[in-house]
């Protein structure tokens, strides 16, 4: 049997991303749609759980639709109910907060609720779809990235679906000769104008949009700061992007140089097939 064709496999990656990507953006209309239907029977739900889209959420809102199916049902009821999609972690504490908040909400009965219970039952089932189309196509994805070779994910703020994302946006790095030129086709690399000996540096509005998207998330996350103790994400980036600032840029052109080095970086990743290693601080001085 021939080998497979390279072409073919990044074409592979980029399907699975682009149907992911379809899912998820149905997956935000559905909860978007949720959000608006149990918000008419529970005014309190957002005090309920930390994620309404969560597997306890989902199986409290399937079996109770509107709060008039929760009249009767005591607190150890409730509790032994969501034991089991809360992978046990429920207690007696959550399940009497929840009862008192849906009492606090007072009657929320409308007419047709037959009907509105069967939308939210079936959105939820929707919802669960979603779900599981998705863990499907990242345990795929999962499987298809090592033979790339690339390492992408060694590098702090990504996962394997950024990774896929990024390797179906640039495809085989082979197709740029340095990374100037991916800076160009991410749209990154500033736009020179003028003439003569006057020149100005205009932001690019060109390029692939996504993968640009892409570059500017991966930014955000390295100059973030970790909960609790608010150190960096990345300390040496956030070095360099505090240094473009003190030098007299702007958030947004600071961010643009650190978006502009780290496509320096992931072409090396690719370019070597190489894991990421955290740099010096002083490797970040220069540029």
């Amino acid at each position: 049997m021939p080998d497979a064709n390279p072409i073919d496999h990044y074409w592979a990656i980029s399907q699975l991303v682009t149907s992911r990507n379809s899912i998820v953006r149905e997956h935000i209309t559905l909860l978007n749609q949720f959000h608006v239907q149990i918000s008419h029977h529970y005014p309190s739900y957002k005090k309920f759980f930390s994620q309404i889209d969560g597997k306890t959420a989902l199986a409290f809102f399937e079996r109770y639709p509107a709060p008039h199916h929760v009249m009767g049902t005591s607190v150890d009821e409730l509790r032994l109910f969501l034991l089991k999609p809360s992978n046990y972690a429920c207690s007696f504490k959550t399940a009497e907060k929840i009862l008192k908040l849906i009492h606090s909400d007072g009657a929320t009965k409308r007419d047709y609720q037959e009907e509105r219970d069967c939308i939210i039952q079936s959105t939820i089932r929707r919802i669960q779809s979603c779900k599981n189309e998705l863990e499907s196509l990242e345990q795929r994805l999962a499987l298809l990235l090592p033979q790339t070779g690339y390492r992408l994910e060694t590098m702090y703020g990504i996962d394997t679906v950024t990774a896929a994302n990024f390797i179906a946006e640039i495809g085989a790095i082979s197709r740029f000769s340095s990374s100037d030129k991916l800076a160009r086709y991410a749209g990154i690399a500033p736009v020179v104008i003028g003439s003569g000996d006057k020149h100005t540096n205009h932001k690019c509005g060109q390029g692939n949009r996504q993968l640009h998207q892409l570059f500017y998330q991966l930014a955000c996350q390295q100059i973030g700061v970790k909960r609790g103790s608010k150190e960096p994400n990345h300390p040496q980036f956030y070095a360099y992007y505090q240094r473009k600032q003190s030098e007299g840029k702007t958030k947004i052109q600071a961010l643009v140089c650190l978006m502009r080095k780290l496509t320096n970086i992931i072409y090396s990743l690719l370019k070597n097939k190489s894991e990421y290693i955290m740099p010096p601080s002083a490797n970040l001085q220069a540029g």
